[in-house]
């Protein structure tokens, strides 16, 4: 506080909720190493190769970062109660915090982020990210879609 008014000094001042520009935290919110790694793998490996091959590559640079993940996670679910078995499996949970779906496609659908949005629903997790890596720069082909806030 300025002493000699009265008056509050701007470095005491909070920015609020609406000016903001950057989305609220999440707890275990990883996309950004994420991203960075997918980078790294389309820099080393280029576009125009198949999804496994991306997979295998990002595996390494997480493992690299020192990111704790799990690759092809089998989801079940349930159906009125009953266990239908596994739904899906999805391609990494990094961090056990953010959902991983990969692609290798010309351009991502509607259908895709729509099944992303699926897997975080009966996953129970709240961050998800969709990247193709045949959109050079991968960061053009990146969709981060958050669950329930």
């Amino acid at each position: 506080m300025n002493t000699e008014h009265g008056q509050p000094d701007a470095k005491d001042a909070k920015v609020s909720q609406r000016t903001r520009k950057e989305p609220p935290e999440i707890e275990g919110d990883c996309s950004h190493a994420v991203i960075g790694a997918a980078v790294e793998v389309q820099r080393v490996l280029g576009v125009g190769l198949l999804e496994s091959a991306y997979a295998g590559a990002l595996a390494i640079e997480l493992q690299q970062r020192g990111l704790q993940f799990e690759r092809e996670v089998a989801i079940s679910g349930k159906y009125k109660g009953f266990d239908v078995g596994v739904l899906y499996r999805a391609d990494f949970i990094v961090e056990r915090a953010v959902v991983v779906e990969l692609k290798a496609v010309e351009a991502v659908a509607d259908a895709h982020r729509a099944q992303l949005l699926s897997y975080l629903k009966l996953s129970g997790h709240k961050i998800g990210l969709l990247i193709n890596f045949h959109a050079f720069p991968v960061v053009k082909g990146v969709h981060r879609l958050v669950n329930k806030l």
